[in-house]
């Protein structure tokens, strides 16, 4: 069977409607996959513990201090607690839409790096389940939901989700993605320096919020660097028959 339909619906945008449909599903895919993780609390803050081991091996382990100066900041745990909610999606779809609407020639691009890259992330939640540091026993505060009265922890959203799905963090990655992106194709130079400065933004949010590592967040770049060679890859291959075709062509013509 030929690859080269798949090729060539991965390789270009397509409309709205179906672009939209597109991530939706993925969303729901990720969400439903992701919620099955059946991984017990000790794997998981076993996990947890290699994590904080790693990080304290080389002197970076300093999560607890970020939490600590954040709530010693009046009003922050509650802007933080409700960026963690928000931001995430809300960012990401709004670059999305923007993306699309203004500089589609590179809306297949990143829609193939965020595929790639969230089901590099949904297979390592099922096999290396770890707890975040709200859960691990740490002496971390679960600022969201002390102060958003978003109880992260209950029965209701914990049928929802995996609360052992913490590495990589896809909230850190995907803004990693937007803002780069945006940096690079943005003309205006505010515009940039907003970008460049949105994924620190979202380290601070969900390392003072005390549900990810600094680990979690490099895990999640990373996962975003290997859907972009994917991505670029699923590109390359759909590129290469028609150079070799414009090469025959420049053949037979000369």
């Amino acid at each position: 069977m030929s690859v080269a339909p798949l090729n060539r619906t991965a390789s270009s945008p397509h409309r709205g409607s179906v672009e939209v449909a597109t991530l939706a599903a993925l969303y729901a895919i990720y969400e439903v996959v992701r919620g099955q993780g059946n991984a017990t609390a000790a794997a998981a803050r076993a996990h947890t513990d290699w994590i904080v081991h790693l990080e304290q091996r080389f002197h970076f382990f300093g999560e607890r201090a970020v939490q600590h100066a954040a709530t010693a900041v009046p009003g922050a745990p509650t802007l933080l607690g409700i960026a963690y909610i928000a931001l995430h999606f809300a960012g990401t779809t709004a670059f999305l839409v923007w993306l699309y609407r203004r500089h589609r020639e590179h809306f297949a691009l990143v829609r193939n790096t965020l595929i790639a890259a969230t089901g590099i992330a949904l297979t390592l939640y099922v096999v290396f389940p770890v707890a975040p540091p709200r859960l691990a026993a740490l002496g971390f505060v679960d600022t969201v939901s002390r102060h958003t009265k978003v109880n992260l922890s209950s029965d209701v959203l914990g049928s929802f989700y995996n609360p052992f799905a913490a590495v990589p963090s896809l909230h850190f990655g995907y803004a990693l993605l937007v803002g780069v992106t945006t940096a690079a194709i943005a003309r205006r130079p505010v515009v940039r320096a907003l970008a460049l400065a949105y994924p620190l933004v979202m380290l601070l949010v969900i390392v003072a919020t005390g549900n990810h590592f600094f680990f979690d967040a490099a895990a999640g770049g990373l996962a975003i660097g290997a859907g972009y060679l994917i991505s670029r890859a699923v590109g390359s291959a759909r590129r290469e028959p028609r150079r070799r075709a414009a090469r025959g062509s420049a053949v037979l013509t000369f």
